[in-house]
């Protein structure tokens, strides 16, 4: 079983290697993963082999504190948020105190030395006791509230896992003792007459040394601690967002409950500017939604009757009643925080190299500090300058900057990608997509729409649009096909009603025939029309240019003659075409797979200048593919949304999967698109790119720092160049080197994702717009129309436009705040006026 805890005492990476290795030796426990920035632990064990307690015991035997976290996503967050936040208080404490106290540590130790007046009493060498010991005392207060580096660092020590804490304690330690020492040679000569020595002990007594390291490394864990409470910045807006009660229904009375105390089944109702309690399906009203928390989509989408509706997300416009479904840890936004806190707690490859270095990094620091006091004593240094280069040793050299370098990039990675609805699964995941080199995409759902809709309708001489779509809508009405559905679809919204229909016969592979109105009708393609000798005309060469842009042409017939042709396609997302573009710009070859016959998959590929496509796949082939081109020595990321994407999802490197798809496909995949928009691939490779660049930038100046610090401060740099390293500038060094690391990683949080600009369908149609051909005279009129915010304004103005009499074509653009109207003969303006409005919006102007 999978069980979390919650650590404490862990300071650096040597600390959470150091509890892995002591958790990974129980018995039963068969994975470990220790977040050092959460403070957590994810293990993995045999509950016949070992239990919750071994666990905690094997932690506590570490020398670090150790207990089960809590159930609930909510409280974890809430939990978790409290913990830090104390946590910065305490620390803003105890850097007050070492500030205040240091600062009158150093006019004493050093005022004097740039012409600061000191009082009499400290003056001269009778007074030295008195100088020396006002520093002492003066020290004392800053030891004591920052004795958690002592009381940590010497546990470790003791328990043979030393860790950044105890290179603190030692260092600062050592200046304390040293300085003790000094206050009793200082005493001994003031009673025997010995100036000589007396001076030298006065000048030599280490007690600022001190006071600035703890102070120094304060300050530096002080501002870690606030860059690193922004690194889960993206889980605490969506907390933010969770509202903490819920009004439902009971018994036929409102009432507001805690949000725990939502039940799945419950009716909760939700009014204009609320935020959704918890996952569920509209039973009553209509709204439009802010989904952005969840997708980072930043329009409303338009929710009615049946539609699904989220955790988190905000009510902009209209009173709803919805069914809970899903409460608690069960609900969308509680599976994103888990798969964030997940992948941000999981190791990536390149983190192993970090993790390998701290387990020896301290007890290596600790060996050459003493070793370099030792050589410098033997080369016949004094005893004050060889302690002072063991001492900066041990304070300049900074695990803390190797072991915070992947972590911190990979909690801001992962969480900027929920922010903008890309889901990494794991830190694994985040790293291998950097390394693709080859992108497969699913066709239908995936680069499509996914379901099939009229593109263009052209009549026949002598025949209208609302004719031919009358004839369609009859004869089609009755069919179980996808494409019957897709015209029947469109003459609905159009306003159109079907005629009565006898004899209807479907002919398979061909179409179908029925009677209307007595008179014998067929729809189908253009062997059927030829079987019945029926003359085309020009409406052949217009199918045949409609199935070269990859559409299939649909043709009618009426009482023996062409009645028109109307074109289906399953039409591109407006964003597949920029999607694909960055992908090339990003060097990645992009494959297509597809059942579609070839014909419609060259068109396709044309539009979109996809590198190359596979065509009629069947699904258990798509896998087989991804082995082809892993066969040659490509990494793959499989792009898709289907069942029959789980295997190919599963084979490649990367599985990235269409968070409108099916369970199944998300399950098997690494990557979660929320929007279900292409582009979003793109926008996961750009990141992993950025945060994997990130990582190896912190990982670099924290090598470079520590091979350039520590000789430094090893005095090795003393004999050719005078170099030596006061240990207070060695602790502002060290503290400076976290800060740096932790900073450089919330650089990710101004990742700016690639902004959708399609307005098509990638086929050249609008994304509304219906194309129409006439054979008879028309008109157009261009209206200037206000309050259009989106694609969903956009159809609902062109719907309302279309359902007016005489109306043929209304292509409506919410971008440009225009509807431009195609009519045969005259339509009023004050009914084209009274259409929009109705629709709620405002005309500006009729031209």
């Amino acid at each position: 079983m999978k069980q979390n805890f919650n650590v404490t005492g862990m300071t650096c990476s040597a600390c959470s290697a150091h509890v892995e290795k002591a958790v990974s030796k129980v018995k039963g426990v068969q994975e470990v993963q220790v977040n050092l920035l959460a403070g957590t632990m994810s293990v993995n064990y045999d509950e016949q082999a070992a239990g919750d307690n071994d666990i905690i015991r094997a932690v506590t035997d570490a020398g670090y504190g150790a207990a089960l976290r809590g159930a609930k996503a909510a409280v974890k967050a809430v939990a978790q948020t409290d913990v830090a936040a104390d946590a910065i208080r305490e620390m803003k404490r105890r850097l007050t105190v070492s500030v205040v106290f240091l600062a009158a540590l150093m006019y004493v130790s050093m005022g004097h030395m740039v012409g600061i007046p000191l009082p009499h009493f400290l003056h001269g060498q009778e007074n030295a006791m008195s100088f020396a010991l006002t520093q002492f005392l003066l020290t004392l207060p800053i030891v004591l509230v920052n004795r958690k580096y002592y009381v940590n660092g010497f546990k470790t020590l003791l328990h043979r896992a030393p860790n950044m804490d105890s290179l603190i304690a030692l260092g600062s330690g050592a200046a304390m003792v040293y300085g003790v020492f000094a206050l009793y040679q200082i005493g001994w000569g003031l009673g025997h007459g010995d100036a000589a020595r007396v001076n030298q002990y006065v000048s030599d007594l280490y007690f600022e040394s001190a006071g600035m390291i703890l102070t120094l490394i304060t300050v530096g864990k002080f501002l870690e601690a606030r860059a690193k409470g922004k690194t889960g910045a993206a889980i605490a807006r969506l907390m933010d967002l969770a509202p903490k009660t819920a009004v439902v229904e009971r018994g036929g009375t409102e009432t507001a409950v805690p949000i725990e105390e939502v039940a799945v089944g419950d009716t909760v109702i939700v009014r204009p500017g609320q935020s959704i309690p918890v996952d569920g399906e509209i039973t009553e009203g209509q709204t439009a939604i802010d989904e952005s928390a969840l997708t980072g989509e930043s329009m409303p989408v338009e929710k009615g009757v049946g539609d699904r509706i989220y955790a988190a997300t905000i009510n902009k416009t209209g009173f709803i009643r919805f069914r809970a479904a899903k409460v608690g840890d069960d609900t969308t936004l509680a599976q994103i925080i888990h798969l964030v806190e997940e992948a941000g707690a999981s190791k990536a490859p390149i983190a192993k190299l970090a993790d390998k270095v701290s387990g020896i990094f301290v007890p290596a620091v600790l060996a050459i500090a003493l070793v370099s006091t030792v050589a410098w004593l033997l080369l016949g240094a004094t005893f004050s300058f060889a302690l002072s280069t063991g001492i900066a040793v041990l304070v300049i050299s900074c695990p803390c900057a190797l072991g915070l370098a992947t972590p911190v990039a990979i909690m801001v990675g992962t969480g900027v990608g929920a922010e903008n609805g890309v889901l990494f699964k794991s830190a694994e995941a985040l790293e291998h997509l950097h390394t693709v080199s080859a992108v497969v995409l699913d066709k239908t759902g995936t680069v499509t729409e996914g379901h099939p809709r009229v593109t263009d309708v052209v009549p026949a001489a002598g025949m209208t649009e609302n004719g031919l779509l009358t004839l369609a809508l009859s004869l089609e009405q009755p069919s179980e096909h996808p494409l019957a559905e897709a015209v029947v679809t469109h003459a609905e919204q159009a306003g159109l009603t079907a005629q009565p229909v006898e004899a209807f016969d479907a002919k398979v592979g061909r179409g179908l025939e029925a009677k209307v109105d007595g008179v014998l009708c067929r729809a189908g393609n253009a062997r059927m029309m030829e079987e019945n000798g029926i003359s085309l005309g020009a409406l052949r060469q217009q199918g045949e240019a409609f199935a070269q842009d990859g559409k299939t042409p649909l043709y009618f017939a009426k009482g023996g003659e062409a009645a028109g042709v109307i074109a289906i396609a399953d039409v591109v997302k407006p964003s597949s075409a920029q999607a694909v573009q960055a992908m090339r710009e990003m060097g990645l070859e992009v494959v297509m797979l597809t059942g579609d016959n070839k014909k419609t998959a060259e068109a396709i590929r044309g539009k979109l200048g996809i590198s190359r496509v596979v065509a009629e796949v069947l699904p258990q082939d798509k896998e087989r593919e991804i082995r082809a081109l892993q066969g040659q020595g490509k990494r793959v990321a499989m792009v898709g949304d289907g069942i029959n994407d789980a295997p190919a999802l599963a084979r490649a490197d990367v599985g990235i999967a269409i968070g409108a798809g099916t369970d199944v496909a998300i399950e098997s995949a690494d990557v979660v698109l929320m929007k279900s928009d292409l582009l979003d691939a793109a926008n996961a490779i750009r990141l992993s790119r950025k945060t994997i660049r990130n990582i190896r930038q912190n990982l670099f100046w924290a090598f470079f720092y520590n091979c350039i610090g520590i000789p430094l401060a090893a005095g090795v740099f003393f004999v050719p160049f005078a170099l030596k390293l006061n240990p207070m500038f060695g602790a502002a060094a060290m503290s400076l080197s976290s800060v740096c690391v932790v900073t450089n990683a919330l650089r990710l949080r101004f990742f700016k994702p690639i902004a959708s600009q399609g307005t098509g369908d990638g086929l050249g149609q609008p994304p509304i717009q219906v194309s129409h051909k006439k054979g008879e005279n028309t008109m157009k009129k261009t209206i200037k129309i206000e309050g259009m915010m989106c694609t969903h304004c956009s159809g609902h103005v062109h719907d309302a436009l279309c359902k007016i009499p005489g109306v043929q074509e209304a292509a409506v653009s919410h971008e440009s705040g225009e509807a431009v109207v195609t009519m045969a003969g005259t339509v009023a303006d004050g009914d084209l006026s009274a259409a929009v409005e109705q629709a709620g919006y405002k005309v500006l102007g009729i031209e």
